[in-house]
């Protein structure tokens, strides 16, 4: 056994932990936090992103949600602790999608990581970097070894020179999906802020403080949507308040004085406890649709204290206009709808209300109070929503339904495309319109459709190249491939042979 040092002493860690990093497996590397003093850190976490009923969703490095909130927040540092390739992989992933910043790395190996030396090579990172010139926060992230380590972040000083430092053990093996990260960081931040308010003056938004009661939206959403339920707001007195997670660290106390918080996206457990922690009432659901804007609409109103005619009134504005972009972008197909973002119910919703039959949702998210609303609503209209679907689960749909069109991941696009039926791949396509009010009930009638009059396409391909490419005629051939019956006839032979002796062994 090999030892990481930490304010209560020494700690044992596995040695797979050093010697095969993150490729130990899931359970060795819990093991070994646990054994390191990471019991509270995971026992948390489960309990703020819990697994099952269907076991862990397929997802890329849950990490790379938390690194893109940092990286879109204005004078604000990201650096990051742990494996190189693990490291590698995460800033190539974030340029990809746009990142246009520096990403610190503490490297280390496995003398500085069971010696202690790797927290202290951080804290003199963090200790350099600490120009309040530059920098409001600097977040510094432990990926999956130093977590398994007991690397203590914790113990970083909370400011250096009036920056603030942010440490967060964001773990493959204690954070199922990257949308979870986001909260992880989202959620630390706004525990900060909260503390700094209760302490004392803090800064006002950029546009000076709202002259209107606010509601904070929470959860990350398409440009046009804050705005345009900024307008379903006003008729009530209110406004709509800033998006967590913010782009800035201001609006972090904007965020939490709002007078109510809608959690559009639901999974935000820890920004939620931040936000009743502060006496904010959270409300579900989201304003889509007609049934849904409805019944939003009377939420945030009571939650805010807004009498029932005012909210009648947003009502009376709001309906008309939203029935008459359904109307007139109708959507007509068998639609299976899967993702990772967490708006997985929102969009079936919408889809439903313009004309769509939607039989199954599969969201990697957990099933939380807040997307209640949503479940019960999609379920009294006969469609199967499954949380924490696995990849297996959203193929398995797709093959039994035999859709008109499959929203979902990119390996659900493929299988789908695979067998002939127009797909689309939700974060790219779907998530990337606006989904609530009048904006929002038009929007995804376009792309939709027009991927589902693409079926006939499909099938034409499919015709085509029927039979090329599989089995075992995959590959590249510069020739017609042949097939061998009687090789393929004495392999079969062979591995059946190979079988019944392994089954006489295991009676022996």
């Amino acid at each position: 056994m090999t030892v990481v040092l930490d304010e209560a002493g020494p700690s044992p860690v596995a040695d797979s932990v050093v010697n095969d990093g993150c490729h130990g497996g899931a359970e060795t590397l819990r093991a070994a936090a646990r054994a390191a003093g990471g019991s509270e850190l995971l026992d948390r976490l489960a309990e703020d992103y819990p697994v099952g009923p269907h076991d862990r969703p397929q997802s890329m490095c849950p990490a790379f949600g938390s690194l893109r909130v940092g990286l879109r927040m204005r004078r604000t540092a990201t650096v990051l602790s742990g494996s190189a390739c693990c490291v590698y992989g995460l800033t190539f992933t974030s340029h990809f999608y746009g990142a246009k910043r520096t990403v610190g790395y503490v490297p280390f190996n496995s003398e500085t990581l069971v010696t202690g030396k790797l927290f202290e090579d951080i804290r003199d990172a963090v200790h350099a970097l600490a120009d309040p010139a530059l920098y409001d926060a600097i977040v510094v992230t432990n990926l999956c070894v130093p977590t398994a380590s007991g690397v203590p972040l914790r113990l970083l000083p909370k400011e250096i020179n009036g920056v603030r430092i942010v440490g967060i053990d964001v773990p493959g093996f204690g954070v199922p999906t990257h949308a979870e990260a986001k909260d992880v960081l989202a959620g630390a931040m706004l525990a900060f802020a909260r503390r700094e308010a209760e302490n004392g003056p803090v800064l006002a938004p950029r546009g000076g403080p709202s002259d209107r009661p606010t509601v904070t939206l929470l959860g990350e959403m398409f440009p046009a949507d804050p705005v345009g339920i900024g307008r379903m707001l006003e008729p009530m007195g209110l406004a709509a308040g800033p998006v967590v997670p913010t782009r800035e660290w201001r609006e972090l106390y904007a965020a939490l004085d709002g007078a109510v918080v809608a959690a559009i996206h639901p999974f935000y457990t820890a920004s939620v406890r931040e936000f009743e922690a502060a006496g904010r009432p959270v409300v579900g659901s989201a304003p889509v649709g007609v049934d849904g804007t409805m019944a939003w609409l009377d939420a945030i109103a009571a939650a805010a204290g807004v009498p029932a005619r005012l909210a009648d009134e947003a009502k009376n504005r709001q309906l008309a206009a939203i029935r008459g972009a359904l109307a007139g972008s109708p959507v007509k197909g068998r639609i299976t709808v899967s993702g990772y973002e967490g708006s997985e119910l929102l969009v079936a919703r919408l889809l439903i209300e313009s004309g769509a039959e939607v039989p199954y949702v599969g969201t990697a998210c957990p099933r939380t109070p807040w997307s209640e609303a949503d479940r019960t609503w999609l379920e009294a209209r006969g469609v199967e929503v499954v949380y924490r679907a696995s990849l297996e689960r959203d193929v398995a749909a797709v093959m039994a339904i035999r859709p008109d069109l499959a929203i979902g991941t990119t390996p659900v696009v493929q299988k789908a495309k695979e067998m002939a039926i127009p797909a689309l791949y939700f974060t790219n396509l779907v998530s990337a319109r606006p989904l609530f009010g009048a904006a929002g009930a038009g929007s995804l009638a376009h792309v939709v459709n027009g991927a589902i009059g693409n079926a006939a396409r499909f099938a034409r391909m499919e015709a085509f190249f029927d039979g090329v490419g599989e089995g075992d005629t995959a590959g590249v051939w510069s020739g017609e491939p042949q097939r061998r019956p009687a090789f393929r006839e004495q392999m079969r032979r062979r591995r059946e042979s190979a079988s019944k002796a392994k089954k006489a062994e295991e009676m022996i």
